[in-house]
C-alpha cells in the first residue's frame, strides 16, 4: 500500500492537507504546513488542525501494526500542547508502543520547521475482528 492509498483512506486528512512521506509498521512520517485557514486568533495553527494531524499519522501506524483482517478505531487519544506555530510547516513520527490482541497504542512527536517538540499524542485505537 503507498502513501497516496493510505490518504485515500483518509478523505479529511486530504482535505486538511496533510502529507505521509514514509509508512512503516515501526513508524510513520507526515507533515502539514502553516496556513492561515489551519489558524486561530494571532495566526496560530489551531490545535484542532495539529491533533488532526497525529490522530492521521497515528492511526496510520495503527493500520500498519493490525493483524489480517482486523479493522481499527480510536478509543482514547491525549494531547499535550508545548508551542505555538506561526509558520513553516509540522513534522509528525508515530511510532507504537504497543501493538497487541485487543488494542494499539501508538505516540506521535510534533515538530516546527526548526525541529522543537510542538506537540506529543498519544492515542489508544481498538483492535476489531470482522
Amino acid at each position: 500500500m503507498t502513501t497516496d492509498d493510505l490518504l485515500d483512506a483518509m478523505p479529511f486528512a486530504r482535505t486538511l492537507g496533510i502529507g505521509i512521506d514514509a509508512a512503516a509498521p515501526e513508524e510513520v512520517a507526515g507533515r502539514l504546513a502553516w496556513a492561515p485557514e489551519r489558524c486561530t486568533a494571532g495566526g496560530v495553527m489551531h490545535g484542532g488542525a495539529l491533533m488532526a494531524l497525529a490522530d492521521s499519522v497515528g492511526a496510520v501506524c495503527a493500520f500498519l501494526n493490525l493483524p489480517p483482517g482486523a479493522s481499527t478505531t480510536t478509543l482514547e487519544s491525549k494531547t499535550n500542547f508545548f508551542r505555538a506555530v506561526r509558520g513553516g510547516e509540522v513534522r509528525a513520527v508515530a511510532r507504537p508502543l504497543h501493538a497487541g490482541r485487543t488494542s494499539i497504542v501508538v505516540q506521535t512527536d510534533l515538530h516546527d520547521a526548526e525541529g522543537r517538540r510542538v506537540a506529543q499524542v498519544t492515542q489508544t485505537q481498538a483492535v476489531l475482528s470482522r
